[in-house]
């Protein structure tokens, strides 16, 4: 009877996963959908303004020959900084792990990092979980504090990011203050704040509330322990900042990692007619959109991230919302396949051969 129950639970678990993924991807799906269907219909009035019979204007068949048209040489090169990245990303990670006092494969954690982003195609942020779940397996490494260091990652990444975006704002203010006040339009409210920042402040103020009111209940519940726990783990990831015995090279892999954030963005704007040529402050504009879509939750920011960096291209460089989106495209369908899913899919095949036999160190 218990193991039927057992069975009925475990079917169901996996069935609420299969769900969450579906609903994401069809998140994914449906904002590239809109955006695409957006853009089709500018395209044929594009086509009308320039004399050209409508029926023969589509923008998928416009995509494909753009794709086919492109300079892949350039888009290798992107591939290439995609590597360098996410080795200082190992690196980097491969430092506080070692903080902690353990001496874990380099390769165990690169491999990860890319199973990491493989997962996030699946379902949005699942790499934050699969890559420390699947390093602590092969290294013996308690879960909590690989999820420490992944912690500690993403604070890094963050504050990176805070830096990317305040260069860019010092560089094309003016830009991106027009980008906002055009996108403002009329979801603000009279004193200028927009409704849904009220919202929110509302309702995190009424979550905060529930969780005080019922706290003492809360505590007594097997699963407040067990967070305790995790969050006792996250502390001794943050510690480990203070433990690194060369501060000056995580900050040099962080700088590497964003720098060829950048460049794939901008090496890519070779590798396109429309874009050719455009300079590396359009290239570091079009950057910080994109990474904002990629923070949205879909399935590697897909349509978020094509709305953004179409957005900024057409709003700011001058691009037909056509051309918009076929770059968009071809950057982000580049990196997500001959990146994420290439190397997503070595690493399921790799890791289980590499450590057949490996036995990690126990911590002395």
């Amino acid at each position: 009877m218990r193991r039927a129950v057992g069975d009925i639970r475990g079917v169901k678990k996996s069935l609420l996963q299969v769900l969450k993924i579906v609903g994401f991807s069809a998140v994914g799906f449906t904002l590239l959908y809109l955006v695409f269907s957006s853009q089709s219909d500018a395209y044929r009035e594009e086509c009308i303004r320039n004399g050209v019979d409508p029926a023969g204007c589509s923008l998928f068949d416009k995509i494909v020959a753009d794709f086919a048209a492109a300079n892949w040489w350039w888009i290798a090169l992107t591939i290439v900084c995609y590597l360098i990245s996410n080795l200082s990303r190992t690196a980097r990670w491969m430092m506080l792990v070692r903080a902690l006092g353990y001496r874990p494969r380099f390769w165990n954690g690169f491999w990860t990092v890319m199973l990491g982003y493989f997962g996030n195609l699946g379902f949005p942020r699942a790499g934050e979980v699969l890559r420390p779940t699947t390093f602590s397996s092969y290294e013996n490494i308690p879960l909590e504090r690989a999820l420490g260091t992944i912690v500690v990652d993403r604070i890094a990444d963050v504050l990176s990011l805070g830096t990317v975006v305040a260069l860019a704002m010092v560089l094309e203010f003016e830009k991106i203050k027009t980008f906002f006040v055009k996108m403002r339009g009329d979801t603000a409210s009279e004193s200028g704040v927009p409704i849904w920042l009220y919202a929110l402040g509302g309702l995190f103020s009424l979550t905060l509330g529930m969780l005080w009111f019922y706290r003492k209940r809360i505590q007594k519940h097997r699963f407040y322990q067990k967070g305790k726990d995790i969050l006792i783990g996250f502390r001794e990831g943050l510690m480990t900042i203070s433990r690194l015995e060369r501060p000056w090279l995580f900050v040099f892999h962080s700088v590497v990692i964003w720098v060829m954030y950048f460049l794939m963005t901008w090496l890519a704007f070779y590798a396109f007619a429309p874009t050719y040529g455009l300079p590396a402050v359009a290239g570091l504009l079009v950057f910080v959109f994109g990474a904002f879509g990629i923070v949205i939750p879909t399935p590697g920011g897909m349509g978020a991230y094509h709305f953004l960096v179409g957005a900024a291209l057409s709003m700011f460089y001058g691009l037909s919302e056509a051309d918009a989106f076929s770059f968009a495209n071809l950057a982000f369908f580049s990196i997500q396949i001959g990146g994420n899913v290439l190397f997503g899919l070595l690493a399921t095949l790799i890791l289980p051969l590499y450590n057949r036999t490996y036995r990690p160190l126990a911590v002395s």
